[in-house]
């Protein structure tokens, strides 16, 4: 049996995020008899917010980057893959050893080619050659094209990265004395064959020291017909970097991530979108050709972009309110939403309104859309949807292969009581309607460890439910009674994921040694999460081929006349098969169990090498499982079965050494703490 396990539930985004908050939960397992610590597990709760740059872009980027005319592009339909050209930065040698420069390449090679994949562009024939910086911010515009006053810069940065002299065209310079524009040659035919140029770099800047920031990516030059941006970085802090595989799932994730707010969702980006024509969606300054600058330092977009909207009667646990939400109303984005959530009056997908700078507004709204993968924070189980593909059609830069979509479920027709109102008006009506309150949870991890099975059954999970040191504002507060909680502290009890604004759900976590380093992961359909055979205390099976199965109540191990307990259960990862006479079948290691009805309960009882197990599988229905496959046969009784007559592992087992189990004691130790781990 191992001597030391953390379980880490993966906070909020897969990059950096503000108020990340994490659950510490220690379970000391003791022998009475002689304090022998048996095992030692840790569950984490971490949250992680992305704090996306946006409100000084119109400072740093360039607009004008000339391909062709805006009315010779217009005219082609968008059928060119979209094309990227790589360019890594020479601090992966300085930074990171050869391993990890390999890790981060692959994996850079891999976003970009599932986005080559998944959108196309308009095609341009022209190289691109990207503008160069001046040497002060003072320009003269000649028609909409700005040159620099007092000359370029020896070096033009893209974020933090040197653009190479070889992607960058002459300096456009004016001269004040004579009143001349002159345009330097360049030295270089610039970036061919590429609609996309993106600069990758892992630098320890100042913001891998802020906040706990683990990536960050932007544009920083657009093209002059249609604005679409053309060039973009992306750079990883190095110290966030982790070989595990679990990390490596999220270093993809953040990277698709990144990579897309750098093509276009971004708050930065919104005013520039296009009808699906090539004309502006907003309204533009007839001098500079982009859109106008507002109070706020940003491009004020038009509302048939992003619109505020007004929840009349928004209800909360003190009450009727009014609320007010931002969304993205294009219209693709708006039918896709309405199609997902069964919501014909939803105007549009609602915007984070949390986190730091770049956070809001440059997401989707974490309540509302959970694992999405571009909403501000990662937690789980990362789904790019038709819903992200819409909003890139939406821009007017892209079409989008919608086949390439992940299986989103979160709040999937769960209807406009779901999307327009609060987490507090689901929970307590369906409460009092006696109905599950999923996707909701209300399980405090109290006590025993208890694992549930995820919404789609496809990750043991647990509630993110926990208690906070004083009641949360009354917008938080979402339970009027929480099974084993006394009254008077129920308003301590919320959510540990901030953007979600605090609503408790089921989450996916992962296992993790002393040094916190992922062990495994709780996801079915990881083969890679198969425990060790003297650690499988519940029969589990991970792989293609497994679903989460409920317990119906603990295991138990037994030993030489000694009873053991794991002290998590709850439930665990099986494979299941389907059959149109037998119907839903769980395999429990070289045991085939029958469902012969929704909620019948299978008693297993297997022996391994260290022990006898014995234990609990609850059924769901055959239809939830193999509808889709097979046509089930009717419900009926399970037959009779007399309890297996397997007997106790032999006091002469290897195990007999170790001391009868007379009682078991739980320590827990709780605390939260907060971390800022940001998208920039």
């Amino acid at each position: 049996m191992p001597l030391s396990f953390r379980l880490s539930m993966l906070g909020q985004h897969e990059y950096v995020y503000p108020q990340a908050h994490k659950l510490i939960i220690t379970i000391i397992l003791l022998y009475a008899q002689n304090n022998c610590v048996l095992s030692r597990e840790v569950l984490t709760h971490q949250s992680t917010s992305c704090g996306h740059t946006v409100k000084a872009l119109h400072h740093e980027t360039f607009y004008n980057v000339q391909l062709e005319p805006s009315h010779v592009i217009r005219k082609r339909a968008a059928r060119q893959p979209l094309r990227f050209h790589l360019h890594f930065d020479q601090s992966l040698q300085e930074h990171l050893p050869y391993s990890l420069q390999k890790l981060v390449q692959d994996n850079v090679k891999q976003a970009v080619k599932f986005w080559s994949q998944t959108l196309r562009v308009r095609a341009t024939k022209k190289p691109i050659q990207l503008r160069r910086q001046c040497f002060t911010n003072q320009v003269k515009w000649r028609g909409s094209v700005p040159y620099c006053v007092h000359g370029c810069n020896l070096t033009t940065v893209c974020g933090d990265i040197v653009i190479p002299d070889n992607h960058l065209e002459g300096c456009l310079e004016y001269h004040p004395l004579t009143g001349n524009y002159l345009h330097q040659p360049s030295v270089s035919r610039g970036v061919k064959n590429a609609d996309f140029v993106l600069y990758v770099a892992t630098i320890p800047s100042e913001k891998c020291r802020e906040n706990q920031t683990i990536a960050y990516a932007a544009h920083c030059q657009q093209e002059d017909g249609l604005d679409r941006p053309v060039a973009g970085y992306f750079s990883i802090c190095p110290n966030s970097i982790s070989t595990s595989r679990q990390n490596q799932q999220q270093l993809l994730s953040t990277m698709k991530h990144e990579i897309l707010h750098a093509l276009g969702f971004t708050a930065g980006l919104y005013a520039f979108y296009r009808d699906d024509r090539g004309y502006p969606r907003s309204k533009r300054n007839s001098v500079t050709g982009r859109p106008f600058i507002g109070r706020n330092g940003m491009f004020q977009w038009s509302s048939n972009v992003i619109r505020e909207v007004v929840r009349p009667n928004w209800i909360q646990k003190s009450g009727v309110t009014q609320r007010k939400v931002l969304m993205m109303v294009t219209p693709r984005v708006r039918d896709e939403v309405r199609l997902h959530f069964n919501c014909s009056t939803l105007e549009g997908a609602e915007l984070e309104d949390q986190g730091l700078e770049g956070t809001a507004l440059t997401h989707w709204e974490k309540r509302v859309f959970e694992n999405e993968a571009m909403t501000g924070t990662y937690t789980q189980n990362s789904v790019i949807s038709r819903i992200t593909l819409a909003m890139m059609e939406d821009t007017g830069w892209y079409k989008a292969d919608y086949s390439l979509a992940g299986d989103y479920e979160w709040g999937k027709n769960l209807g406009c009581d779901f999307v327009q109102n609060s987490c507090y008006n689901w929970i307590s009506t369906h409460k009092k309607r006696g109905e599950s309150i999923h996707p909701f949870c209300d399980q405090v991890k109290r006590g025993e460890l208890w694992t549930h099975c995820a919404h789609n059954r496809h990750s043991v999970a647990l509630c993110n439910l926990v208690e906070y040191q004083q009641n949360m504002p009354a917008k938080y507060q979402y339970f009027n009674t929480i099974p084993g909680i006394p009254k008077s502290t129920v308003g301590k009890y919320a959510g540990s994921v901030q953007l979600a604004d605090y609503c408790p759900y089921l989450q996916e976590f992962s296992w993790t040694n002393d040094a916190n380093k992922p062990v495994r992961g709780s996801n079915c359909h990881e083969s890679e999460n198969n425990l060790d055979i003297d650690s499988n205390f519940f029969g589990e099976d991970y792989g293609k081929n497994s679903l989460c199965f409920e317990h119906a109540s603990r295991w138990y191990l037994h030993l030489c006349g000694s009873v053991r307990s794991p002290q998590h259960a709850g439930s665990g990862c099986y494979k299941y098969s389907c059959d149109k006479l037998q119907g839903l079948s769980i395999h429990v290691l070289n045991y085939t169990y029958r469902c012969y009805h929704e909620k019948q309960v299978i008693n297993v009882v297997y022996t391994s090498e260290e022990y006898l197990h014995r234990g609990t599988i609850v059924c769901p229905s055959c239809r939830e499982i193999c509808g889709d496959k097979v046509t089930c046969p009717p419900d009926e009784a399970a037959p009779a079965v007399s309890a297996p007559r397997v007997k106790d592992i032999p006091c002469n087992s290897s195990r007999n050494k170790l001391p009868s189990l007379l009682a078991a004691t739980i320590l827990f130790i709780t605390s939260i703490f907060l971390y800022d781990f940001i998208y920039l």
